[in-house]
């Protein structure tokens, strides 16, 4: 049986007519294209070709073989252009969902680099609460969840990205402003914006007062990071928040603190744990931990 690399000499000599013409559509040496040819047919048992004038005439014996040499090459060349341009993503739809708390910064730094490995791939983004991710996965409406908690499920993986830290946000020009980083206990004694301490999200907020023996009363209660952010920037509080959320280089009408005592923040990507990640996912999960660890890094705060 003939082997791919001698279908593709063969045919090469048929279109060039000479060993000469068809090393250079090949990009090889002649002495090589002579040597595939005379083992194709030492192999096949029958001369391919009679020399004359200084070209290369397909035998009587060897022409009814050539239409189908020219069909399996054809088949290979479509194969190489179908695994180009899955390469490319031009045939993909690549689904995915995020938390808020990571949609608003971090992923879309991440999906532009995506972009532009891969600029023919069509995305499709779901901006899911915590609760919603597992059966965004389980039932494969999308192959991963960027989230800011660990899910606990045995269809699901969660692939660490990064350890963060939570900050407070406080309005410009608020007596708190010009501090150099802020406690738990002052936070307290001030208006709290935050997000309901049921929610997972809201649960990592509360308990850095909840250890302290702190009370936790919130004065207005909102469902996503960025309403929090929004509604301090109004003046209408002070909020403890993931520097994920807020981690933009100008924030107007906000200033960012540090809070003192261990306050981790930890993202993971969740996916299923019986279907293989594609090279789409692969690239996405690489993104968001190198734009995470530059957030942190880079901290505009600090």
């Amino acid at each position: 049986m003939l082997t791919l690399r001698q279908i593709e000499v063969i045919r090469a000599i048929m279109v060039a007519g000479t060993v000469n013409g068809a090393a250079e559509l090949l990009n090889v040496s002649a002495p090589g294209i002579s040597r595939v040819m005379k083992h194709a047919e030492n192999q096949l048992g029958i001369r391919l070709f009679a020399r004359r004038r200084g070209r290369f005439i397909p035998t009587r014996e060897a022409q009814s073989i050539f239409g189908q040499l020219n069909a399996v090459f054809q088949k290979v060349e479509d194969l190489q252009y179908a695994i180009d341009e899955l390469k490319k993503g031009v045939s993909a739809v690549f689904s995915f969902g995020s938390v808020p708390s990571i949609s608003q910064y971090i992923l879309p730094r991440a999906v532009r680099r995506l972009r532009g490995k891969f600029p023919d791939l069509r995305m499709e983004i779901n901006v899911l609460k915590i609760e919603e991710a597992i059966n965004y996965v389980l039932l494969k409406k999308g192959e991963l969840v960027a989230m800011s908690y660990k899910v606990d499920h045995p269809g699901l993986m969660s692939h660490p990205l990064a350890v963060g830290s939570l900050v407070a946000i406080v309005p410009a020009g608020h007596e708190l402003s010009q501090s150099r980083e802020v406690s738990p206990e002052t936070l307290a004694d001030y208006p709290l914006i935050g997000i309901d301490p049921n929610d997972p999200y809201g649960r990592i907020m509360a308990s850095v007062f909840l250890e302290r023996g702190l009370d936790y009363q919130l004065t207005i209660q909102a469902r996503f990071a960025q309403t929090v952010y929004a509604l301090v920037r109004q003046g209408l509080g002070v909020a403890l928040i993931d520097e994920f959320s807020v981690c933009g280089r100008d924030l107007p009408g906000v200033v960012r603190l540090p809070v003192t005592g261990p306050a981790p923040f930890r993202t993971y990507a969740v996916v299923s744990a019986d279907e293989p990640l594609s090279i789409f996912a692969e690239d996405l999960i690489d993104y968001l931990r190198s734009e995470m660890y530059e957030a942190v890094q880079n901290r505009p705060w600090m």
